[in-house]
């Protein structure tokens, strides 16, 4: 509770002044039934009696209007703004994540987490503030009533009510589980979702529309069995709560028109008292409806509370110079080991060793898998080393703030993302402050000022999600452009000129050279050709370093550095070597 009451007290207002509305309705609620009787006592006899009364009721009426509809506005309010909150905590702590934290949930998980279970939440508070004293209210309040009228007859309602309150815990504990497992459902549903309007040019490529729509329907189907085990129950709970309701009005009408036969019972004191039977069954069902909305709202409380509560394994809460920032770009690996899985023996990176001085370009090449990616990933801590340390300017990575150790690096990932947005908005992640000059200078640092200037919209042009509506090369060539304007002190190319000529490739890595010539350059690649005139060239092989030097030293010496060589056509080239 001590965890919701956060988001609770900011608005304290609202959350009390809203059921106190809804007790104002009650006490009308209560009062019209009783009021209703004395004017069917008087019958024409009592028509002063009967005017006064019915004036009464009017007030009443208004009464419960306006208790009604501010009990609905308060309501909403605290609600809404109980789920806003929370979801900007869970937004939050999403960005907090590193890698392995976002591992543990699917994209899919995380997106349904952040709406449907938090909406589920905002329904729940906004039901409770309505009923939790209304319903309540009201039972007491018509039980009260019920027992002045005649104690005798509300003796049925000792047997009926007990039999409504266990049914309704039985189907609410049995329903709770499969409430979670439909969560679950639509997790899956929202993936299937997601990745497949992601990737729908390669859906189409591959002409696996047909695939896709089966495997949707799959996740489709399973959501539909998953909702339909757990609403069965509850489908089940208004029919019993009629049953019950409809035989408490035959009991009460059967031995009431007897008292009234026999003088004892006034017929205006049954009306009355029939209603006060309907209207305690009838918050019953309310009281049954709230506790189906608490199992459902448990469940997603549960889920998002795993987001909440899930514990950031990279921060820098213990950094020793969180004040301290990149400086000259001097980057040291020393005997790193690092698996994705603890459990597992698999090493990803095995005793990594190397230093890169300051201002100098490295190449780092190897076969698909062998960790490259993994390991530059180290250096702004994006993963954490499960042995040895990375230093950069002498100061383990883990002594520096987050902010000012990632500030100082450039990094244009293996796959490149780019956000809906103009060209211009998406190059200034860079640099938000930026000037237009400052832009197109990066750009044509980076090869893609000619083909944005081609575009009717220039640096206006209008991205889709993802940068889908420009190639693949262009997407490398913008994600470049985007790191060379933040200006870093070391840039990290992940296999970014894949998508491009080499003739673009080499104008790319010429500029590079004279704009950042004072930044550690860092570049992954498949070709040789991208990597061979770097100060250094480090060779991976399944984890670990199995060569250091220039092109020439590994040509010689490096077994797997020849292999690669070769595997690329480049024999005649190295026989000039």
């Amino acid at each position: 509770m001590k965890r919701w009451y956060k988001y609770i007290k900011p608005y304290l207002p609202y959350f009390i002044i809203g059921p106190l509305c809804m007790i104002v309705e009650v006490i009308g609620e209560v009062l019209m039934p009783r009021l209703l009787a004395i004017v069917i006592n008087n019958g024409a006899d009592g028509v002063g009696v009967g005017i006064g009364t019915g004036l009464l009721m009017i007030l009443c009426a208004f009464l419960m209007m306006a208790g009604g509809v501010g009990g609905a506005y308060f309501g909403a309010k605290a609600s809404v703004n109980f789920a806003t909150d929370l979801r900007c905590d869970a937004y939050k702590s999403i960005q907090k994540f590193s890698f392995s934290n976002i591992d543990k949930f699917s994209t899919g998980s995380l997106v349904t987490r952040l709406t449907n279970d938090v909406t589920q939440l905002q329904n729940f508070v906004n039901m409770i503030l309505r009923m939790a004293l209304r319903s309540p209210g009201i039972i007491i309040g018509a039980l009260i009533m019920a027992i002045s009228i005649n104690p005798p007859l509300s003796v049925v309602l000792v047997v009926t009510v007990p039999l409504m309150v266990f049914s309704i815990i039985g189907l609410i504990v049995s329903a709770l589980p499969r409430f979670s497992k439909m969560q679950v459902k639509i997790d899956n549903l929202n993936s299937t979702v997601q990745e497949n309007v992601t990737n729908v040019r390669v859906v189409k490529s591959f002409v696996r529309e047909e695939r896709e729509i089966e495997k949707f329907a799959t996740a489709n189907a399973d959501l539909k069995s998953a909702s339909m085990r757990a609403t069965k129950l509850m489908i089940m709970l208004a029919p019993i709560m009629n049953l019950f309701m409809y035989a408490t009005i035959i009991i009460v009408v059967w031995s009431g028109h007897a008292d009234v036969l026999r003088g004892v019972m006034d017929i205006g004191d049954l009306s009355a008292f029939i209603a006060y039977v309907n209207q305690i069954l009838h918050s019953l069902m309310m009281v049954s409806f709230l506790f189906t909305s608490a199992s459902r709202a448990m469940a997603s409380a549960r889920r998002i509370s795993e987001v909440l509560d899930e514990k950031i394994d990279i921060s820098d809460f213990e950094a020793k110079n969180p004040e301290k920032q990149i400086e000259s770009g001097k980057i040291e690996f020393r005997n790193v080991k690092f698996k994705y899985y603890k459990n597992s023996d698999e090493q990803v990176l095995d005793d990594i060793s190397f230093t890169i001085e300051p201002g100098k370009t490295v190449g780092i090449i190897g076969s698909t898998g062998c960790g490259k990616t993994t390991l530059v990933s180290m250096i702004p801590r994006l993963y954490d080393v499960d042995e040895g340390s990375v230093l950069v300017d002498g100061v383990d990575v883990k002594n520096y703030s987050l902010k000012n150790l990632r500030e100082g690096i450039g990094m244009v990932l293996q796959k490149n993302l780019l956000f809906s947005g103009t060209i211009s908005e998406n190059l200034k992640w860079g640099d938000k402050d930026a000037t237009d000059e400052d832009i197109i200078v990066a750009s044509k640092h980076a090869a893609a000022d000619k083909f944005i200037t081609s575009f009717k919209d220039g640096y206006d042009t209008l991205l889709e999600k993802g940068g889908n509506n420009v190639s693949g090369g262009q997407k490398q060539r913008l994600c470049i452009a985007r790191a060379i304007l933040k200006k870093p002190k070391i840039l990290i190319l992940d296999d970014s000129t894949s998508a491009v000529d080499t003739a673009t490739e080499r104008q790319i890595k010429t500029a590079l050279y004279e704009e950042l010539h004072g930044c550690t350059k860092i570049i992954i690649a498949q070709r040789i050709s991208s990597v061979r005139d770097a100060d250094m060239i480090i060779v991976m092989d399944d984890g670990r370093i199995t060569g250091i030097g220039t092109h020439e030293q590994l040509l010689n010496n490096n077994k797997e550095y020849d292999e690669i060589y070769y595997s690329q056509n480049e024999k005649e080239q190295r026989e000039v070597i």
